[in-house]
């Protein structure tokens, strides 16, 4: 007998390998398939604006990037001491408004240029409730804990997100012919929205992505919603919190995107690369042995063997950081 719903999935025919250039946008659902990715040395942009949870302030930030938007002051406002931008999440705020912009328009910098060039954009909807401000009429990215008082509160319709990702999705293939897209709905759950709210937006997110899905032949969808909600489902999968995903529920979760996404010689390069990681990671109980110094020394040159084999991986800061404890 089987005691767990199983999700089936298939190979996708969009392969991802150490060589796709990975742009992603989303919710910390994405941040977590993020920073695995970068951590088994893919090409990742991650979420270049921080984390954004709805289609709408998505879409926004993206079509900043088409645009070639550079920051000024005027997109900046002052609260509580600090600057900050509605389309940015506080990871990019600062007590200086130079240094606020310096953060954002560097990342928006490397991020224009990776939305033409990318093979891959990957996408993540966490909600479909937005907030708008009353002063602009602009859905915001990040409320920046202003009081409610400054905001309307609404939920998106599958036809607005549909049509606005319809024509985004359009602008994006004239840009970059070639792009492919993945979409997935988080599993994390909005419970600040209440129960049956949170049920209502992830459909609505499920409906407008199937919808889109029908549209476009180059998108994928992923089903990390339903791997959480039906596969794992059991509170021993969640943190503390019983909303996200513990560290067991993403391991799980990204061995299933390797399925879909990744072929063998891409599941070798990472096995390869996690022996070399685990050797860098090694903590000495003396970092002055020589015993630990010869130990360097032969994961340096495992380490540079490895970026002569895949020489379009970039292993630089792992060299140099090898090379100050020699």
């Amino acid at each position: 007998m089987e005691f767990r719903t199983k999700i089936d999935t298939l190979k996708s025919e969009l392969q991802i390998s150490h060589k796709s250039r990975i742009l992603m946008f989303g919710s910390c659902f994405i941040e977590n398939i993020g920073k695995l990715l970068r951590d088994n040395k893919f090409n990742v942009n991650l979420n270049p604006f921080g984390v954004l949870y709805n289609p709408s302030s998505i879409s926004s930030a993206i079509r900043m990037l088409i645009d070639e938007k550079v920051f000024g002051e005027d997109d900046l406002f002052e609260y509580k001491e600090l600057y900050h931008s509605f389309h940015h999440h506080s990871l990019f705020s600062d007590i200086s408004k130079e240094r606020t912009l310096e953060k954002i328009n560097s990342r928006m910098t490397k991020a224009v240029e990776d939305i033409r060039t990318a093979d891959v954009l990957i996408i993540t909807f966490g909600t479909a409730y937005v907030f708008q401000s009353k002063e602009s009429g602009a859905v915001v990215g990040n409320c920046h804990k202003l009081p409610a008082s400054h905001y309307n509160r609404y939920r998106l319709s599958v036809d607005a997100i549909v049509d606005d990702w319809t024509q985004l999705l359009s602008d994006l293939k004239e840009i970059n012919p070639t792009l492919k897209f993945v979409f997935t709905v988080s599993p994390i759950r909005h419970l600040k929205d209440g129960a049956h709210d949170n049920q209502l937006s992830k459909a609505t997110l499920l409906l407008a992505v199937d919808r889109l899905s029908q549209l476009y032949p180059d998108m994928v969808y992923f089903p990390s919603y339903e791997i959480v909600l039906d596969d794992l489902r059991d509170y021993r999968f969640y943190n503390e919190d019983m909303l996200h995903p513990n560290h067991i529920a993403i391991k799980y979760i990204w061995e299933v995107f390797s399925d879909v996404f990744f072929d063998k010689n891409t599941i070798e390069i990472i096995n390869e690369w996690n022996k070399i990681a685990s050797a860098i990671n090694h903590k000495p109980f003396n970092a002055q042995s020589d015993d630990y110094k010869e130990f360097l020394r032969q994961t340096l040159l495992k380490l540079k063997s490895f970026n002569k084999k895949y020489p379009y991986i970039c292993c630089e800061e792992e060299m140099n950081n090898l090379e100050s404890k020699l």
